[in-house]
């Protein structure tokens, strides 16, 4: 599989420091940060595949978040995390265009298989985009020599 960038966003400092230490032992470049208003501002800045986000924050919730990189980026899958499981944040969750909603605690490798599927699926979703940029413009050019 081809290298990919995690993004990480917790509001629990230890939860968060742990999970990065133990992804980038298993190769994955991942970051993370405390809350949704920095996620934003690091998707504006890098560039990421899959965000694992937490649903319960402060200031600005998961949902908020989620809506904001989808807003920016609608090919970033978005992993919700939590550890207070609510069938309605997930539904939404869902609508909005997550990839999957997870409930905390969660073992290292079921949420390294969970990122490597979110990742597959953009990458799919990439090379169709491309595919019909391609048919597109082999098109014009077929019109162009008319």
């Amino acid at each position: 599989m081809e290298p990919f960038s995690v993004l990480l966003v917790d509001d629990d400092s230890y939860f968060l420091d742990t999970l990065v230490e133990r992804l980038r032992m298993r190769q994955i470049k991942v970051d993370g940060v405390y809350s949704g208003e920095a996620a934003l501002e690091y998707i504006d800045k890098k560039q990421v595949d899959v965000v694992v986000l937490e649903v319960h924050m402060p200031e600005m919730n998961g949902i908020e978040t989620l809506k904001g990189i989808k807003t920016r980026n609608t090919l970033i899958e978005v992993i919700m995390l939590t550890g207070h499981a609510n069938m309605e944040v997930a539904i939404e969750s869902m609508e909005l265009g997550a990839f999957d909603y997870l409930l905390k605690p969660i073992e290292i490798d079921a949420l390294l298989y969970k990122i490597q599927d979110a990742f597959q699926k953009k990458s799919i979703q990439e090379k169709k985009i491309d595919y019909r940029k391609e048919a597109i413009g082999n098109c014009n050019i077929e019109n162009d020599s008319d």
